[in-house]
């Protein structure tokens, strides 16, 4: 990238290329030129990839990708993981903006790099990341002579919004790249002294994106929260396979804000249709992804047990017969770490497995085989029990795979090869990880298992310990992480010509003369334990009555909790709840 005050020249480094991408940086116009119109005077950085551009207070800003690392080879074609980023603006000066103004910008620019440093942006140059094997496969000679944007998923295409620009362009399509959010690892792997490439891919969609608590259900599209497409891939002596499965919120309008209570209880809207986004929903899942097996994993007693009763109903009441709903509940049925029970689930859905088969292309590069149903997983939060269970599932389809490339011989079992298992699990492990981070914050629960298929003491305090992490980003961090979502994937557009950003939303006094009233009525309480009065009496009164403070400051605030939590300001309310 050649940097002018007047203008950005980013120039293509391939063999041969000669076009160049003109941003003026007054009139935010893209052109293109050639090599010999970019002025010696621009100030030269290697880029490796445009992110998009966004508008902010300041004015218009461009995103680049500035270091990237490589993934592996998917057949033939590099894949990356961005890294770093740079976020450039336009206007050389913010001088003309008023102090209210640069601080909303300086907020604004922090939530990008709130979401621009949430690991897991991949991309391809030359390759579709967005489709699965079997979605390619099954497209027209037009559609493969359409470039990487017109073509890309939507759904998976995390910089959409930012390309708006070189998107409504054609001719400048081959400056950018579709880019997605999730988690891709690429392992060379050996069984039987035979190499294969296993690889998995989990897709984030960008509808409905969010974080735990303030995004749930559905909206009024059928977009689930959370949704995740995974796609497991083998390559060996160019025959390829891939079995996919999807995760995704129960999809009906519900929500559960965080309201300072370790686990908020769950609302089922009373007040809407939940039928018409819950069809939605579903009829765009059976298109795209064929018969639908829902594994809901909820609790069926307590607060999750409406979820899962209505959730059911609704499956009954659409009378689909490509659609089956199983419940299972996870933590019943694994109490007492009996985490072998989970083989129950997986043996009751084995024939509906073989049913669905998956997706199968020859060394000869013909299709063998499809795969003609999806299993959706879900529990609350789409993260902890739905990867395990897809870690078994994605095992089982990769057992027949392996036979019939003649990998695997007649009679071994993957469990058997412990130096596959151990990359397997492991593989699996930071899926889960990786989707938790983005979606709740921390490291998902129950990696312990999905790592060594056995339920630790360890991994249980380690649970606890990202339980914590999680209670406090929930409650505390999470409504700037909401924001800066929105703001990044255009669901929030700021207008410069608004007085009043909804940045300076401000507390109810409540929020401060509640929390002074605690912090100081607790450090009196623990003061008066410290320096003991003249008798015993005295101090047992002076503590009784600041911890009697404390205690009852306490209550009222978490009686009215919603309003200490660190709530989204960006979006109308109306959308949040």
């Amino acid at each position: 990238m050649h940097a002018t005050p007047e203008k950005f020249y980013i120039e293509a480094c391939d063999d041969g290329a000669n076009d160049v991408l003109v941003i003026d940086r007054v009139s935010a116009e893209m052109t293109l030129a050639g090599i010999k119109d970019i002025p010696p005077s621009g100030v030269t950085r290697p880029i490796c990839g445009i992110m998009g551009t966004t508008r902010l207070v300041a004015g218009m800003y461009l995103i680049v990708i500035t270091r990237k690392r490589k993934v592996g080879d998917l057949f033939g074609h590099t894949v990356w993981k961005a890294v770093e980023f740079d976020v450039i603006s336009y206007k050389k000066t913010i001088l003309h903006l008023t102090d209210i103004q640069m601080q909303d910008n300086k907020t604004f620019l922090s939530m990008l790099s709130n979401v621009l440093n949430t690991d897991g942006f991949y991309f391809c140059t030359d390759y579709d990341l967005t489709h699965t094997q079997q979605r390619l496969s099954n497209t027209s000679p037009d559609f493969q002579e359409m470039s990487l944007l017109e073509r890309a998923d939507q759904r998976f295409m995390w910089n959409g919004n930012l390309l708006r620009e070189i998107t409504a362009q054609p001719e400048l399509h081959k400056f950018a790249f579709p880019v997605i959010h999730g988690f891709i690892v690429m392992k060379p792997c050996c069984i039987n002294g035979k190499v294969f490439e296993w690889i998995l891919i989990s897709r984030r969609s960008c509808f409905r994106a969010g974080v735990r608590y303030y995004v749930r259900g559905i909206d009024s599209e059928g977009h689930a929260a959370n949704f995740v497409e995974t796609e497991q891939i083998v390559q060996y002596n160019n025959a390829q396979a891939s079995f996919v499965q999807t995760r995704g919120s129960m999809p009906f309008f519900w929500s559960q804000r965080p309201n300072l209570k370790y686990k908020p209880k769950p609302q089922i809207s009373t007040d809407t249709n939940h039928m018409d986004g819950f069809r939605r929903h579903f009829e765009s899942q059976v298109l795209i992804y064929g018969k639908q097996v829902i594994l809901n994993l909820v609790n069926q007693k307590g607060s999750e047990l409406p979820l899962e009763q209505a959730f059911a109903k609704m499956v009954n009441g659409m009378e689909n017969r490509l659609i089956k709903y199983i419940a299972f509940d996870f933590h019943k049925e694994c109490s007492k770490m009996r985490w072998h029970r989970l083989q129950i689930l997986v043996d009751a859905v084995s024939d509906l497995q073989d049913e669905f088969g998956y997706f199968m292309v020859s060394s000869d590069r013909k299709v063998t085989s499809e795969q003609s149903g999806t299993f959706r997983s879900n529990c609350m939060d789409c993260l902890d029990r739905t990867n395990v269970i897809q870690s078994l599932l994605a095992r089982r389809s990769l057992q027949s795979q392996l036979q019939r490339m003649g990998v695997l011989h007649v009679g071994q079992k993957i469990e058997e090869q412990a130096d596959f298992e151990k990359i397997y699990k492991n593989a699996w492990a930071d899926n889960a990880n990786a989707c938790a981070k983005q979606y709740a914050g921390t490291g998902a629960l129950k990696t312990d298992f999905t790592r060594t298929g056995n339920r630790t003491h360890w991994g249980l305090v380690m649970d606890g310990w990202n339980s914590m992490i999680r209670y406090y980003k929930n409650n505390f961090s999470d409504g700037f992480r909401q924001d800066s979502i929105d703001l990044f994937l255009g669901n929030y557009t700021v207008d410069e010509t608004d007085g009043l950003m909804p940045l300076h939303v401000q507390k109810d006094w409540k929020f401060l003369l509640l929390s002074v009233i605690m912090v100081v009525a607790f450090s009196m309480c623990i003061i008066c334990v410290l320096m003991a009065g003249d008798t015993w009496t005295e101090t047992l009164a002076y503590v009784l009555f600041w911890g009697i403070a404390s205690a009852l400051t306490a209550a009222v605030i978490l009686v009215n909790g919603r309003e200490f939590v660190d709530a989204p300001k960006l979006v109308q309310k109306e959308k949040m709840d």
